[in-house]
């Protein structure tokens, strides 16, 4: 029998105090051979040991390789603890995790979608050959991209809610999306602020969703957009809420759409990345 997700991520991380070694379970995928970004941030937050609302944080600086064992140095503080992955030659990704105050619940909006986004197999969000995987099937339409997730049983925490590292998934595989259609290419999501307000029980349905038309360049660079994220349950509480930012990378999409032209059919890969299709 498979573990659960909680305990496959604590599996990846040896050592104790503040230097750690991180060793990502190659199903963690999110783009070919790179670790999903909801996974790293849920490493940091199952570290921190945190409890009630909470924002973690994670700045990409470089792509996180699966199955290599890469250095993590923790320091706690007063607000919470504080992360630096390495693999011996730079900085990967500086991360956080503070307590932050709660917020008042919110009704969800039913959202429009028409077209599905593309999927793969090894994606340990959206991927249909992925084991340990949330097999999300995202849509999109005028309005937004939204998707419903009714988490499987690998998803259950001990506490009887749903691991942190579907909800960080979850709303960092809707920024690339949204990303990805604003700008026609594919890229990363490298600046990543969850915030994490109530917990899901288990057993509820989730709804992530983001809107088109919050989704902007940054000023000062044109390759960045900011992303606006949001998880529901099935009462119209909002559960967990993201600001991501995307970065476009000319030529990854090139790679990226003919990869998936073995999953997909055209007509999904093209409407996200008409030029290369």
């Amino acid at each position: 029998m498979l573990p659960s997700i909680d305990d496959l991520l604590g599996r990846c991380v040896a050592g104790d105090g503040g230097r750690r070694t991180l060793t990502l379970d190659p199903r963690f995928q999110g783009l070919p051979d790179t670790a999903h970004g909801g996974s790293v941030l849920a490493v940091f937050d199952a570290l921190a040991a945190a409890t009630g609302p909470r924002e973690i944080r994670g700045v990409y600086r470089r792509r996180v390789p699966l199955g290599v064992p890469l250095a993590l140095a923790v320091r706690r503080d007063t607000g919470g603890a504080r992360f630096e992955l390495t693999d011996g030659r730079a900085t990967l990704v500086d991360g956080r995790v503070e307590r932050s105050a709660d917020v008042v619940t919110e009704a969800a909006r039913p959202v429009e979608t028409a077209y599905p986004l593309p999927i793969s197999d090894r994606c340990f969000a959206c991927g249909t050959k992925n084991e340990i995987g949330l097999r999300v099937g995202l849509e999109f339409g005028e309005r937004a991209v939204a998707g419903e997730l009714a988490p499987g049983e690998r998803l259950r925490s001990d506490a009887g809610t749903v691991a942190t590292a579907g909800l960080t998934t979850l709303l960092d595989e809707a920024a690339f999306w949204l990303g990805a259609l604003a700008t026609g290419e594919a890229g990363m999501t490298m600046d990543l602020r969850v915030s994490l307000h109530r917990p899901a029980v288990f057993g509820t349905r989730l709804t992530v969703s983001g809107l088109r038309a919050r989704v902007r360049p940054h000023a000062d660079d044109p390759r960045y957009w900011q992303t606006e994220t949001a998880i529901h349950d099935d009462r119209g509480a909002l559960i967990a809420s993201g600001r991501i930012t995307f970065v476009a990378v000319r030529g990854v999409a090139k790679r990226l759409a003919t990869g998936m032209l073995a999953t997909n059919p055209a007509d999904v890969v093209r409407r996200v990345f008409p030029a290369y299709i």
